[in-house]
Order: structure tokens, then sequence, then C-alpha cells
């Protein structure tokens, strides 16, 4: 069956959890359409770049943003431009999508993300992902001119099936979207792209804790600086971070609690990032809301204890696998992160338990059940 992914997800990021699971989709598909010529996502590379003929990290589309990027900064005072100019990218690309859908050569439509300006064009079946309700649940953590949630809510009820990455997921959108009916809903676990390491070989463990991923508003990072900090002191533990460098009102929080040296952040490749989770004492997940959890299966694939936070998803994926706390709550938090890393016992059992979870999960499963409901959608 031939399915048309449009550029949307792969212009807006460079890495992330949406991103990769298309890219996971477009690999275990010889016959899909990727509407894009030009991108800089790194799931992109290697098998997929050469297959759709893409253009990567070259040319004029690198200097268009750095161009739009000064011209932001400079005259608006934006201080993260490259946000917005992917979203001015992402629009000035769907006229390679249009093209693409008024060609028709597919069977079904999956758009990588909200935007619906290929309504006016598709005359086939479109299938939706919905990987969280999270604009809806928690607004304040956005813009009030942000339209994802509004979007979301149109290409849903038009869709003629959606996708929902966990039951969490699902039972939100059914809540917070009554007019759609439950069985036009089907559960798709995300899987694990990170190799599973040898639970026979002995890694040695280094004194750090590890947080991954972004930071801002719903990851909760304040609050788990907060609950962290008397560990990291107590028992000369560091704490490794991955993602952006950290900001001012970071860096102010961290000296506060006297442990900026005792926390760094990196920016890892996939590689790296598997040794991070290998060799670290436990992985914490303080988010609020998570619609699946990637790097829950991440820590398992590498021999990780996971502590994680009870809310929304979370539980749901790690099952009897991992600890949880609170994120809410200071003193639960630190509580359940310091029963871990002071009992190698329990560390163990986790990583044991983490591993049988993680056979629960695959991309091989994922493009299984996807490739179902795209046939349920014709």
């Amino acid at each position: 069956m031939k399915i048309l992914y449009d550029h949307q997800i792969f212009t807006l990021q460079k890495f992330g959890g949406i991103s990769r699971y298309f890219a996971e989709l477009l690999k275990a598909n010889p016959d899909a359409r990727l509407s894009l010529c030009r991108s800089d996502n790194v799931y992109l590379r290697d098998e997929l770049a050469q297959r759709y003929n893409l253009l990567l990290n070259t040319g004029g589309g690198n200097n268009l943003m750095t161009l739009v990027r000064a011209l932001l900064k400079a005259d608006f005072g934006v201080s993260h431009p490259t946000y917005y100019v992917r979203y001015f990218l992402a629009h000035l690309r769907d006229k390679s999508s249009v093209r693409a859908l008024l060609k028709a050569d597919f069977d079904v439509f999956h758009p990588t993300y909200y935007d619906p300006y290929f309504l006016a064009y598709l005359h086939k079946p479109f299938v939706l992902t919905i990987h969280d309700m999270i604009h809806e649940k928690f607004p304040a953590y956005f813009n009030q001119n942000d339209k994802t949630g509004f979007n979301k809510k149109n290409l849903a009820l038009k869709s003629s099936k959606i996708i929902a990455i966990s039951a969490s997921t699902k039972n939100d959108i059914l809540a917070l979207y009554p007019e759609i009916a439950a069985e036009k809903i089907t559960v798709v676990y995300h899987g694990a792209s990170m190799k599973p390491a040898p639970l026979d070989v002995n890694v040695e463990k280094e004194n750090y804790l590890l947080f991954t991923g972004n930071r801002d508003g719903y990851k909760n990072f304040s609050t788990f600086a907060q609950a962290v900090a008397p560990l990291l002191l107590r028992y000369g533990l560091r704490l490794i971070c991955t993602g952006r460098p950290f900001d001012s009102p970071e860096l102010a929080l961290l000296s506060e609690l006297a442990i900026a040296d005792r926390t760094v952040c990196r920016f890892a490749a996939e590689e790296e990032l598997a040794d991070l989770y290998a060799k670290a004492v436990a992985f914490i997940f303080p988010s609020l809301y998570e619609g699946f959890g990637i790097p829950i299966l991440e820590a398992f694939a590498a021999g990780c204890p996971a502590i994680l936070s009870n809310t929304s998803s979370l539980p749901e994926v790690g099952g009897d696998a991992a600890a949880y706390f609170d994120p809410y709550n200071v003193e639960e938090m630190r509580k359940a992160i310091e029963s871990v890393i002071t009992s190698p016992s329990l560390q163990k059992e986790l990583v044991v338990k983490g591993r049988t979870r993680l056979s629960n999960f695959s991309w091989e499963k994922c493009a299984k059940k996807t490739a179902a409901v795209y046939a349920g959608a014709v």
C-alpha cells in the first residue's frame, strides 16, 4: 500500500520523538512516499536520504534559515529564532506537499503534524497520529496564539482513522474530544531504536544520575532539581542532562541549590546517549505528562534503572520495571530516587524487569499495527 507522508515534522524538528517515529514508519514501508526534498533531520540520513534523494545540510536551505534567523533576531528581538524559522520554512515547503497531493500517487495520506494546509487538496483518506494532548491539558505552558490544539482537533474530526500512541492518550482524546467515537482510534505503541545491550556484560556504573531531553514547562526540571539537589550532595553524585545548554534561569537555580558544579549538560548523539544511559546509576523522568515516553525504552535497552512520574502514559509504558513518584511532590520524588540509588539489589531488579518489559515494544510491531490502520482507512 502506498502511503504519502509530508514534510511537516522533518522541517520542524532536527531530532525528537515524533520525527523518529515517522522515520521508522518510512523505513518499514518501501512503497512509502515522502514530499520532502531538503532536511536537516538526523533520522533522515543514510538509508532514507538515499531512497528519497534528500539534500541534507547543504545549499540554499541552510542559507535561507541563517538569513531569516538573523532578521528575526535583529529586527524583532526574538530570543530563540530557530523555532520561528522552522515554522516559516514549513509553510514554504507546503507547496511541495501540495504537488504530491494533487498527483495522487498514493492510497492513504499520513500528515506528520497538525497543520491543516492539505485539506483543500486531498481527495483520499488520511490517518492522523495524535501524540499527546499536552496543549489541551496544560495550555499555560504554550503561547496563547499557538494553534496546535485547534488544528489537531480539526484534523481529528476530519480524519478517516486516528492513531493514539498509548491508551492514556486515547483516553485523553475521548475525554477532550467527545465528538469522536472510540472505534475511530487505535492504540499503536512506539518502539525503541536503541539496540539492547547484553545483560551479561558488566558495565561499570559511574557516579551520576541522568536526565534527558527538553526541560521546559511540563518537563518539570525545576521541581526535579529541587528534589535531587540534596542527594547529589549527600552521596557525591553528579547530574548529567542532555539537550540544549542551560539557560540563565536554570543556571541560577542550580547555583541557588549549590549543585552548579555537579551538573553538566551535553548534546549527545545516539551512540553517546546509549553510553550515558548504560553508565548512569539511574535515569529519572519527572515529566508531568507524556503521550508515550521513548526515553523509558531507551533506559530499558541500555540496562539503566528507571525512576518515573506516576502520571499519564508513563506507568503504562514502564509497568513493573520502574520506580514511581508523584511529580508534584518534591519529597516523594526525592525518596523514590534515594530508594533506588542506595539499593544495588533494586537497581539490578529494575534492569532485569526493564529488559523483559522492552520486549513488548518494537518498531516492527508499530509498523505492522499501523499498516492495519491504513488498510482500515481505505
